[in-house]
């Protein structure tokens, strides 16, 4: 059975950093593209960033270019999500979703997710 945990949300103040973790087990990463999106209050889920099973990274929002960071590491079944220089507009909860084969935008193609994680950037 294929799960997805994530980790590492918090409270934070403007301009500090943040590392999210999601857990994977039950399946072999490699094939696999892993997905974070988040989800502010009233809004909808959107695509932050995506790595593929061999490791090439894509950000589905251009403004996240530069302060956020996808890595994985295959052999631990991890995919970390750092997020460096955060404001108040990544304020969401944060979801990691896995889908075999490649990266897409779309939420409704990612067959398993995790529970989330809140991140709140404020002062």
């Amino acid at each position: 059975q294929l799960q997805l945990v994530e980790s590492g949300g918090g409270l934070v103040q403007p301009g500090g950093s943040l590392r999210l973790s999601c857990d994977a087990s039950g399946f072999t990463s490699d094939t696999y593209a892993i997905a974070w999106f988040r989800q502010a209050a009233g809004k909808e889920r959107e695509g932050v960033a995506c790595i593929r099973g061999s490791g090439a990274g894509t950000y589905n929002i251009d403004w996240v270019k530069g302060r956020f960071t996808i890595t994985r590491d295959n052999a631990k079944n991890v995919v970390l999500l750092q997020m460096n220089d955060l404001k108040p507009e990544d304020t969401a909860v944060y979801y990691c979703a896995a889908r075999k084969y490649g990266c897409i935008s779309t939420a409704g193609l990612f067959d398993f997710w995790g529970q989330g994680t809140q991140v709140t950037v404020s002062s």
